[in-house]
């Protein structure tokens, strides 16, 4: 077999595992989000509970993000069309709404991971972290800081004409920023720093849940951290599924980039998409 009908082959099956997977996991993901949604807003022993308002503020980010950011990449994969060549709007907002979705999402995962092993923790102490005021507070102080750190994604991203092909691109050129975005952002603040909080704090909480029944607390309290722990813990094992393959592929193209092997840079390239669409599952599984 050619080299070509290779490079082939492997684009075509991760053009299938993109529109199929993720169309899939797109509808799962919408119809789980808007369910996690109504649960923790409509029983009152959520509503009152940090560690679901934490949830309930990713689910509805996550939600946006399928619909602004997924859905608009399933579609450029299906039909080979992207608006971002169209609209410097776009272009621009795109990169800037991505960021800021995935950074809430899990920001909010972290500190529900959290704010579950200090409610479950027999200490006093750090059970009184566990209040939906300072919940807000946190959620609105990390907002504000993400979309303050997104924003140089409006001022650097910008149209590129190929001189080859005269195809319009949005792209960044700005070589600190892009360094910045592949070893800071992509691999440590989209990766491995939420995968490690959320494991260690899930493993901590998994730890104090065995130990929940010695507490002295009220049977509706103890039942509610049960609950909350179980959806928390499963929601920790689908991100080391979801979150680690991507970040150890980015890592492994990051390493290999200087390989001018065509059939080496499809097969990441393959990989690539292959995982970037297993990081749907995070957005995607519901967790109640």
């Amino acid at each position: 077999m050619s080299t070509s009908s290779v490079i082939a082959s492997y684009t075509f099956f991760s053009k299938q595992v993109t529109i199929y997977g993720g169309m899939s996991l797109f509808i799962a993901g919408v119809l789980g989000g808007i369910l996690n949604t109504i649960v923790f807003l409509s029983l009152r022993t959520f509503r009152q509970s940090s560690c679901a308002f934490y949830l309930t503020v990713m689910s509805i980010v996550n939600i946006g993000y399928l619909f602004l950011s997924i859905f608009p990449s399933i579609m450029v994969t299906i039909y080979d069309v992207d608006g971002t060549e169209n609209s410097l709007f776009y272009c621009k907002f795109q990169v800037f709404f991505d960021t800021i979705c995935i950074t809430i999402s899990l920001t909010c995962f972290c500190l529900a991971t959290m704010d579950q092993y200090c409610a479950t923790c027999s200490r006093p102490r750090f059970q009184q972290w566990c209040n939906i005021k300072l919940a807000q507070r946190l959620v609105i102080i990390f907002i504000i800081i993400w979309i303050l750190h997104s924003i140089p994604n409006l001022v650097l991203f910008h149209h590129s004409a190929s001189s080859v092909t005269d195809k319009v691109s949005c792209i960044m050129t700005n070589t600190i920023y892009i360094k910045y975005g592949a070893y800071f952002v992509v691999l440590i603040l989209f990766g491995f720093l939420p995968a490690s909080i959320t494991i260690l704090f899930g493993f901590m909480a998994y730890i104090n849940l065995q130990q929940l029944a010695h507490y002295a607390l009220p049977l509706v309290r103890r039942e509610l951290d049960k609950q909350l722990t179980t959806m928390v813990l499963a929601q920790v094992v689908v991100n080391c599924f979801a979150i680690l393959p991507f970040t150890t592929v980015n890592t492994l193209q990051l390493i290999m980039n200087l390989n001018s092997d065509p059939v080496v840079k499809a097969q990441i390239l393959m990989s690539y998409n292959i995982t970037l669409t297993l990081t749907y599952l995070y957005y995607a599984v519901s967790i109640n």
